[in-house]
Formats: C-alpha cells, structure tokens, sequence
C-alpha cells in the first residue's frame, strides 16, 4: 500500500523521517528516488536522529556509503548516484550490510534496481507543485514535497 505525504518545507520532511525511524527494524531497506534537490538527504538525516544519532548527517556522493552509529539502530546511508550497475555495488560488498543489524537509505536507488532485493521501503519525493495525483493539494510553495512511501505504515 502506498501512502502520501505532504510536507511545505525542510523541517517537516526530516519530521517525517524521524517518524518512519520509531517504526524500522535492523535489516531494512529504504530505496530512494527522486531528483537534485528533492528532500532525500533531509529525509534521512530526520531518520538519523529519529534513531537517535546526534551527530552532522550529509549526503555520501564522494564516497558512496556513510555510516551513523550510536542511536537505536546503525544507520547506513548510500548515494548511488555515480554507480553504473548492481555488479559495481557487489564488488564493493554492498550485500554485506544487509546483516549488520542497522538500517540503509539508499539515496539514488534507481541507478542499480537490480542490486535490491524484493522487500525494500520505497520512498519517492517530488515537489508537490509538479505533481496532480492528488487535487486536494494546492500551492505555490516550490519547498512543498508530495512523498509516496510504499512498505511500511508510519504510525
């Protein structure tokens, strides 16, 4: 089932990924997609601390995967954003998080969709402006963010 969610600016977007925290277990996965600028980052780093992490959260480009530990949960999150394939990421022993008792957010998740397994969180963000699924949403605010999520409830 996929839900939507409305949120008009950065706080509430990391809100919602200390939301989505209070619910994750060790071994999840969260597949991100959406464009430059989206939310993604903000969205984890809201999960970040809804761990428990207190420490800077930023986007891995440069070097793939950061790891957050010391809050509830390891968390490792991963930009797949320079990655050319599910082989490139097995040759860096990607699979190999999966079994270390945390959570990882994949930033950029469309690059190698075949590196994922079947039972991931997906959670996609564009700017609400831009999309007309949902009428009921009107507003000039290009910080305002539609974001599906599919896999989990967020209670």
């Amino acid at each position: 089932m996929m839900v939507e969610y409305i949120t008009r600016n950065e706080r509430e977007t990391e809100e919602l990924g200390a939301k989505l925290a209070a619910v994750l277990k060790p071994g999840m996965i969260i597949a991100f997609t959406g464009g430059l600028g989206m939310g993604k980052t903000a969205f984890t780093r809201g999960i970040a601390y809804g761990l428990g992490y207190t420490g800077r959260v930023s986007s891995p480009t440069f070097t793939i995967v950061q790891e957050y530990i010391g809050g509830r949960l390891p968390l490792f999150h991963f930009d797949w954003y320079r990655i050319q394939s599910a082989e490139e990421l097995y040759n860096l022993g990607w699979e190999e998080y999966w079994d270390r008792g945390g959570v990882c957010v994949i930033e950029w998740s469309e690059q190698a969709p075949d590196a994922l397994p079947t039972d991931v969180i997906q959670v996609k963000i564009s700017r609400a402006n831009d999309n007309h699924i949902n009428h009921k949403f009107e507003s000039t605010d290009d910080n305002s963010r539609l974001i599906l999520v599919e896999g989990i409830e967020i209670t």
